[in-house]
């Protein structure tokens, strides 16, 4: 009941300042002013208020609001590990698998020069981290087809 009250009150609050905004040719504002001032009147005349009031001296519901409250802590708190970890597992997986094939690759794609020369017997060296950091990509990428 007093809630119903409040609200109307609101509502014609809202609707005389709209009207001296409108008095002073400030239409639009006036307009505007108008439409958030109705709000409170809609929801009180569709039964939201009624509804609302009820909820909030209800136990039941103020647990079923922690409950939701709790499943977005949740939510929130595995997309914050999944970021710090670097992906979902299914990103990790692919990253790995794509990691695998980029090794096979580069192990395949060396030439052989015959059994009795050096290059042969020499291990493969990883690229400098000094001087290859701007242009790691681009070595992967040329390592990958075989250049």
């Amino acid at each position: 009941m007093i809630a119903e009250t409040v609200c109307s009150a609101v509502a014609a609050a809202g609707l005389g300042i709209a009207a001296v905004t409108a008095y002073r040719k400030r239409f639009l504002a006036a307009t505007r002013m108008a439409a958030y001032s109705l709000v409170p009147l809609g929801l009180v005349m569709t039964g939201v208020v009624d509804w609302l009031a009820d909820t909030a001296f209800s136990p039941t519901a103020w647990a079923g609001f922690g409950v939701l409250g709790l499943s977005w802590l949740l939510f929130a708190s595995t997309r914050a590990v999944e970021r710090r970890r670097g992906g979902t597992r299914k990103e990790r997986k692919e990253a790995r698998a794509a990691g695998r094939s980029e090794a096979v690759a580069s192990t395949t794609s060396a030439p052989s020069l015959g059994p009795g020369s050096r290059q042969a017997t020499r291990p493969a060296t990883a690229p400098r981290a000094d001087a290859g950091d701007d242009f790691s990509d681009i070595e992967a990428i040329l390592k990958k087809h075989g250049i």
